[in-house]
């Protein structure tokens, strides 16, 4: 597999500061996609020990939140076998800290409901392992910039522990303040 790009200390792509790593190959080919240089599987450079071990050390700190994948498209198959044994590795040394993961691919075609090329022998496990899961190809035309994590307005961003528990899709709660756009005053009263 290949990487594109590694951010680190981003703060688009999650909450909190994370490292953000931009798989190389995708099949989705959205119009208007903002890393279409990463859809061609052979572009960046191999996502070998060396790259691994630099990202795994980038999320040392306590002040790192943890570690988003995206793309190009990391739920293609061959990047799935790939970054199994990667988020595997990064839960182990990082248990306390959150995996993100950006498809074009959605959760009903991730776990089989509809058919697809992406499901393969490692989809499920992967799965598991992600705390949340931005659903969804981006659609220009529910392009939003108001939105958090997302790009268009068809985009779910799943707590997939809790989606895996209810055996449907549950949304990621984010903090009241961005999830409502209002401030709360803590009991102080406007002049």
């Amino acid at each position: 597999m290949n990487y594109a790009t590694i951010k680190y200390y981003d703060i688009a792509n999650g909450p909190g500061v994370r490292t953000s790593v931009f798989v190389s190959g995708c099949r989705h080919h959205c119009p208007g996609c903002f890393n279409a240089v990463a859809w061609d599987f052979h572009y960046g450079q191999p996502f070998d020990k060396a790259t691994r071990n630099e990202v795994f050390a980038s999320c040392q700190p306590d002040y790192i939140a943890g570690l988003s994948l995206l793309g190009g498209e990391p739920m293609e198959p061959e990047n799935q076998r790939e970054l199994l044994p990667f988020v595997r590795n990064f839960k182990a040394l990082y248990p306390n800290k959150t995996v993100w993961c950006y498809s074009g691919y959605t959760w009903e075609q991730l776990t089989g409901k509809e058919p697809n090329l992406a499901r393969c022998e490692v989809t499920d496990e992967l799965l598991s392992l992600l705390d949340v899961l931005v659903d969804g190809e981006f659609v220009q035309a529910k392009h939003d910039i108001s939105l958090r994590f997302r790009g268009s307005s068809n985009q779910r961003l799943l707590d997939v522990k809790k989606t895996l528990a209810a055996g449907e899709p549950v949304w990621w709660e984010d903090e009241k303040v961005f999830a409502t756009h209002t401030m709360e005053t803590g009991g102080l009263h406007e002049l």
